[in-house]
């Protein structure tokens, strides 16, 4: 188990924000956390503490007036620990180079691949030839519905047909060196986490997988390492002192790293 860092763009600044609440239409979010802070700032903290393999999250949309100046915000934070951070958010073949160029370790993807409610394997393979499965990490952020989690995607405001099964990580594992999952539904609430979930990932023994969603308590992280059986690696957002939370990040890495 790991603790993977994180810096979410929105309208241009670093923000913690409620998962479920992000809508394109007027760049809204419902936000618990909008830091004085850069980009560059937090990717320096992060490379001067060695904590690697973090994700720099761009959450407007391309068409988004906001969206250049978010991504301006990205593309500094690489830039500030090349090597050390990975980019998602409206990545595609044509622009993966330049996030890559800037310094991202690996390229997120979830939106171009999944379309019309289902993965696209054609386009997995366009990502793939783009960028070499060594440096692509798939998103398969989720929801629940009933008993199952379903892949969500486009900031997380699509629900596909994709059950999220041990059998999927399987066969997308073939195209990708990581996976990343949000738990939508308790992102950013700080709520504890989506236990059924983290069991679910604790049993893939495949490629390395980052969690994120409602850690606010060492009880959290405690559950989290069994659960997971200590595969599972965690991101901390709101609930961290860095993002206006009582966590110290300096805590949290003693706790994970013992």
């Amino acid at each position: 188990m790991e603790f993977r860092p994180c810096i979410d763009i929105h309208n241009g600044c670093v923000k913690q924000i409620v998962g479920g609440s992000l809508r394109d239409q007027n760049d809204a979010a419902e936000e618990n956390f909008v830091s004085g802070q850069d980009a560059a700032f937090y990717a320096g903290l992060y490379r001067k503490l060695g904590i690697r393999g973090g994700h720099v999250i761009l959450l407007n949309p391309s068409s988004s007036e906001f969206y250049e100046a978010t991504k301006a915000q990205a593309l500094s934070a690489l830039r500030a620990y090349p090597g050390g951070l990975q980019a998602g958010g409206g990545i595609h073949p044509e622009n993966a180079g330049e996030f890559l160029e800037a310094g991202a370790s690996h390229v997120i993807v979830t939106s171009y691949v999944f379309r019309d409610g289902r993965i696209h394997y054609d386009r997995l393979l366009e990502m793939v030839k783009a960028v070499g499965k060594e440096r692509l990490v798939l998103d398969l952020s989720c929801r629940r519905v009933g008993e199952e989690y379903r892949v969500v995607t486009d900031r997380w405001q699509k629900m596909t047909e994709e059950t999220l099964t041990l059998e999927l990580l399987e066969r997308l594992s073939e195209y990708c060196d990581e996976f990343l999952l949000h738990a939508v539904d308790v992102e950013g609430k700080a709520n504890g986490i989506e236990k059924d979930l983290v069991r679910l990932l604790g049993a893939w023994e495949g490629c390395p997988v980052t969690y994120a969603g409602g850690v606010h308590s060492f009880e959290d992280l405690r559950e989290l390492k069994e659960l997971g059986r200590e595969r599972v690696n965690v991101t901390i957002g709101s609930a961290l002192d860095l993002f206006g939370g009582s966590l110290k990040l300096e805590e949290i890495l003693d706790y994970v790293r013992s």
